[in-house]
């Protein structure tokens, strides 16, 4: 007999540790719950491919799939369980996949795809098993047409439910015509067409509609020609640089040009070197300055506990826990994580929701089939009905199985991307930021000429400081140096009113010249307004009075005269007489001086009153504060034509005549700055109430009231010529005695029409 081999202590203690362990590890495995039945879920997940979006949605799914099968209050009975597979977001490898979930037991009650042309086939495929598809990555507006996908959910919206927020901001802005360009893809055209239903039903009109392949240059030259001003992009990131190149060679961007691009791009799009592109960063920089994008919310902002009784914070955190500290920019479909995981709490409430209308029929989850119709109808009107807050929002699925969600509004401003608000499109409530938002916010300063403006407010300054000269006499200044003080009054009047008054002159000229003159000799005069000749025309005004005032002085200069009245006798019997005395600046031949003066600055101020009555009902963009100008001009007008005479007929009488004169430049002074400078000070306050004095440049998207005024010269020539081959051809006609002569009126309102299809008023 052999003795059994002894066991050392140390081995005896390992072995004990090994149970200990196996143990610890039976306890915590995760096992089925005694009695409950399983539910089976077919999913795909592209791991791989275009959008490997499965990365972190099937994570993201399991850990939902978790929550609800420890839950004693929701499907208490059963127990969900994911099979699933890579489709690599490739129809082809999805059709094969798809074969291996029909066909291998056990049965799916509910299939989960993603990727727009994946769930397409596995939605068109479904009905014939009675399956209900429930996508959590799937945007094309495709999907939404319930003939051809009768079964089909998702929690993914639709790429169209960016189209009533876009609806809404043209609305909120008031523009009636917008243009629109995209990429000529599947999704594309058809998150188009169900704009321009939308837009059609708000009273807007889509102008101009272009499209392009690969290249889009010519498409933004078409938007260019057309004067697209209000311009709705729908392309993909790589195409969007493209388009924003062109962009920038043509100049379709600034101050006169909103485009709505979509949201979904990465923050610095525009500054990733392209070499299929030859813009700089900076070209690119400048050219997509101030667009708006409009972005699905896929992560409830809110801190609010939902049906899985977690906050959206938290689930990020517990899901980046899963992902085992994986970077989530480098982590496809990290973004859409959140819409799978609420994705399986739709799936499992609408189970949950339908155990009670089948056990009253006599039916149990667990008997369905591909060939069992009534089980698929009852899960089908659970979905359609659903309402819950999950970790992406509120979870509502509308007619067309798609999701409703909340929409962000940002906008590009100084390189980086600012939230300016939300839009809920189940409550139709759109939340606004009190962030500025850069939607032409200083044109309307701009385009009136603020250097114009600074004129003006100068020589106001200057003709207010004269009034200070006009009421020192002898007493206050040596007898010498009052002809000083005459000059000083001359000067500060003169150039102080032709800048002031020179400047508002200026703008009220070139209005005139611009907008109100039809002469076809004068066309090309018409095309632009250049700064440099709005500043040469206040200069000549400028330089005529210096000149004026120089040789007046040279030659005939101001000095002190005294006016002797009659003695007068005191009141007190002193036996004396006082000699009143009056001071007055004046020269050898003053009233040749004054009437030169007062002739061409008359001359000045009627004309400008003809030119504000002329322009008043003028509508432009360019120096868009001319009619206050003419109020303006009204007012320094009836004043100095009043004041004029009655200070020289009042010239004897000092204390009135100082009284009148500095009362007409203090009043036509202030009146000038408040007409001018409080309308935009309001509107620089209130940020935002500017746009009712553009409301007519806003309403079209383009300048319709007269303000774009190249394109009605342009649209004015080309009546003309169609005008004259309308009458060579009636006169051949009238000639060959073929054809009698039609209604004259009607054959012009024809061509006009066909010409001008934007503007009914041209």
């Amino acid at each position: 007999d052999r003795s059994p081999p002894r066991v050392s202590r140390a081995a005896r203690g390992h072995a004990m540790f090994l149970r200990a362990s196996l143990i610890v590890l039976l306890l915590l495995w995760p096992r089925p719950s005694a009695g409950k039945k399983k539910l089976y879920i077919g999913a795909l997940f592209p791991m791989s491919g275009g959008w490997p979006g499965g990365q972190a949605c099937m994570p993201s799914a399991q850990m939902a799939l978790d929550l609800v099968n420890n839950r004693s209050d929701i499907l208490p009975d059963y127990e969900l369980e994911l099979i699933h597979y890579d489709s690599m977001c490739d129809p082809g490898e999805a059709t094969k996949l798809l074969y291996d979930l029909l066909y291998t037991e056990p049965i799916k009650i509910v299939l989960m795809p993603g990727c727009s042309g994946v769930s397409t086939l596995v939605a068109e495929a479904a009905r014939m098993w009675n399956l209900i598809v429930l996508s959590y990555g799937s945007s094309s507006p495709a999907l939404s047409n319930r003939q051809r996908f009768p079964t089909f959910f998702r929690t993914h919206p639709s790429a169209t439910l960016h189209n009533p927020t876009r609806v809404q901001l043209f609305q909120k802005w008031k523009w009636t015509r917008i243009a629109t360009i995209q990429q000529t893809t599947e999704v594309f055209t058809s998150t188009l067409d169900d704009l321009e239903q939308r837009t059609k039903e708000a009273g807007i009109e889509i102008s101009v509609r272009q499209s392009f392949l690969t290249d889009p240059a010519v498409a933004v030259k078409n938007l260019k020609r057309q004067d697209a001003r209000i311009i709705v992009g729908l392309f993909y990131e790589t195409e969007a640089r493209k388009v924003f190149c062109e962009v920038f060679k043509e100049k379709l961007y600034g101050k006169k040009y909103v485009w709505f691009l979509i949201g979904w791009y990465a923050d610095n799009w525009f500054k990733i070197k392209d070499p299929a592109i030859n813009c700089t960063v900076e070209n690119m920089t400048e050219a997509v300055e101030g667009h708006v994008t409009t972005e699905i919310v896929m992560l409830n902002p809110e801190t609010v506990r939902g049906v899985s009784n977690m906050t959206s914070q938290e689930f990020i955190a517990a899901l980046m826990s899963r992902l085992g500290g994986m970077n989530p920019e480098e982590t496809g479909g990290f973004q859409e994580a959140p819409l799978a995981y609420d994705a399986v709490w739709a799936l499992a409430l609408a189970l949950n929701k339908t155990v009670a209308p089948l056990k009253a029929k006599g039916r149990r989850l667990e008997d369905f089939n591909y060939n069992n119709h009534d089980i698929t109808s009852e899960i089908y009107r659970a979905l359609n009905t659903s309402s819950f807050e999950g970790v992406s929002g509120q979870v509502v699925f509308d007619a067309q199985g798609s999701r409703m969600a909340m929409t962000l509004i940002e906008q590009l401003q100084g390189g980086s991307y600012k939230k300016i608000g939300y839009y809920d499109s189940s409550q139709k409530n759109l939340s606004w930021f009190g962030n500025d938002v850069w939607i032409g916010k200083m044109d309307y300063i701009q385009n009136s000429q603020p250097y114009l403006n600074n004129m003006t407010a100068v020589g106001c300054m200057m003709a207010l400081a004269a009034v200070f000269p006009l009421g020192i006499d002898g007493h206050h200044v040596h007898r010498s140096q009052f002809p000083v003080v005459c000059q000083f009054r001359l000067w500060l009047l003169g150039l102080g009113f032709s800048l002031a008054y020179g400047s508002m002159f200026t703008k009220i000229w070139w209005v005139h010249t611009l907008f109100t003159k039809k002469d076809e000799k004068k066309e090309k005069k018409k095309q632009h307004l250049e700064p440099w000749k709005l500043y040469a025309t206040v200069g000549v005004l400028l330089a005529i009075d210096f000149l004026s005032l120089m040789i007046w002085q040279i030659v005939d200069p101001l000095h002190i005269t005294v006016e002797k009245f009659t003695k007068e006798a005191p009141k007190e019997d002193l036996d004396v007489l006082i000699q009143p005395l009056l001071e007055h600046c004046s020269s050898e031949k003053m009233n040749t001086w004054l009437g030169v003066v007062y002739g061409y600055k008359g001359l000045l101020l009627l004309l400008g009153i003809f030119l504000a009555y002329e322009t008043k009902s003028v509508s432009t963009e360019k120096i868009n504060d001319h009619r206050a100008v003419g109020m303006a001009i009204y007012n320094v007008a009836v004043l100095c034509l009043i004041t004029a005479p009655v200070t020289m007929i009042l010239s004897s009488q000092q204390d009135a005549s100082f009284a009148f004169a500095s009362l007409a430049i203090v009043f036509s002074a202030y009146i000038t700055l408040v007409v001018l400078f409080v309308p935009k000070m309001r509107r620089l306050i209130t940020r935002g109430e500017w746009q009712s004095e553009q409301q007519d440049t806003l309403k079209t998207g383009s300048s319709t009231n007269n303000n774009d005024e190249e394109k009605s010269r342009q649209l004015e020539r080309e009546n003309r010529e169609l005008q004259k081959i309308i009458q060579e051809w009636m006169r051949h006609r009238l000639q060959t005695g073929i054809y009698s002569l039609p209604d004259w009126s009607h054959m012009k309102r024809g061509a006009m029409q066909c010409f001008l299809p934007r503007r009914e008023e041209e």
